[in-house]
């Protein structure tokens, strides 16, 4: 993931409890880390415990994809990425149309 893409989707993560002073641990792993693994996933088409050693591990990364598709973060992560690519294609940055082909 590229800097400027950790950069739009940092502000849509939810912000830990214990950082807000709510109580809990400390997270072991980083977020970037955790997206990273997620795409390497959707990319490669690869089954949850086939992930590679590189990333944390499946059960970990599957529990954050998880809740984050719970609370509608995955589909907000689409939508923005969505519009800033309709932005820089001189489009408006919502579809008026779709088409579904079967």
């Amino acid at each position: 993931m590229t800097d400027a893409e950790w950069a739009a989707i940092r502000p849509l993560l939810p912000v830990p409890a214990w950082l807000q002073g709510r109580g809990g641990r400390p997270e072991g792993y980083c977020h970037r880390q955790l997206l990273d693994a997620i795409r390497y996933l959707v990319a490669g088409g690869i089954s949850w415990r086939a992930m590679p050693a590189d990333f944390p591990g499946w059960g970990r990364v599957y529990a954050f994809f998880r809740r984050w598709r719970e609370h509608g973060l995955i589909a907000e992560f689409h939508d923005r990425l969505r519009g800033k690519v309709r932005d820089r294609e001189g489009r408006e940055a919502e579809p008026t149309a779709g088409i579904i082909d079967a």
